[in-house]
């Protein structure tokens, strides 16, 4: 049973996974990593400690979004496209690894800027999901909910350059409000997929 329920809720499974590395990991990183300063993409940096674990939850995010893209968002051929996007930006932010926090550590400067590339494609391509999404809400209610969301993030990712100092709590923010709602549309998808079919029978 719980082998079934992991199956069906791969994208929940990995999310609470997720949110418990990026508030435990920290203390087993690198000496002087902070919560509130550093960011996700520092604990998965090139020769930072543990760094495979967030590494790894960056590709599983990414792999699992692209399935569940292809699963219920079968004729939204749009949606889907852009969450493909998404999900390959993380696969991405996986396989290339930001810098490290600290200077004298070895690392690579193109990786790093492909890093950079992925993280930004990320970042974009959520916020065009979220707008897109409201194109197929089917209650003004789910439209707001999708576009304020899609606000939020944004108005998160400018906090962290403008205050940096907060980085690590605006980031943290920003990847657990995206996918708590992402779990959410996915959901309800399922659930008119259900219906649909049971009409057909």
């Amino acid at each position: 049973m719980i082998r079934t329920i992991l199956r069906k809720r791969r994208l929940l499974a990995i999310y609470i996974i997720m949110v418990l590395v990026l508030f435990i990991l920290p203390h087993f990183s690198v000496q002087g990593y902070t919560i509130m300063k550093n960011t996700t993409s520092h604990l998965g940096a090139q020769n930072t400690p543990n760094a495979w674990i967030m590494n790894l939850i960056f590709f599983l995010l990414g792999f699992i979004t692209i399935q569940e893209a292809w699963i219920y968002l079968k004729q939204y051929w749009v949606q889907k496209f852009i969450l493909t996007i998404f999900g390959l930006g993380l696969v991405g932010v996986a396989i290339f690894k930001h810098a490290p926090i600290f200077q004298g550590i070895p690392y690579s400067l193109f990786e790093d800027t492909i890093h950079s590339i992925f993280a930004s494609i990320v970042g974009f391509s959520f916020t065009l999901f979220t707008v897109s999404a409201a194109f197929i809400e089917t209650t003004n209610k789910r439209r707001i909910i999708a576009l304020l969301v899609g606000v939020v993030v944004t108005v998160l990712s400018v906090l962290m350059s403008s205050l940096p100092d907060f980085a690590g709590i605006w980031q943290r923010l920003i990847f657990i409000i995206s996918f708590a709602w992402l779990i959410i549309f996915l959901k309800r998808l399922e659930g008119e997929m259900i219906v649909e079919k049971d009409l057909k029978q």
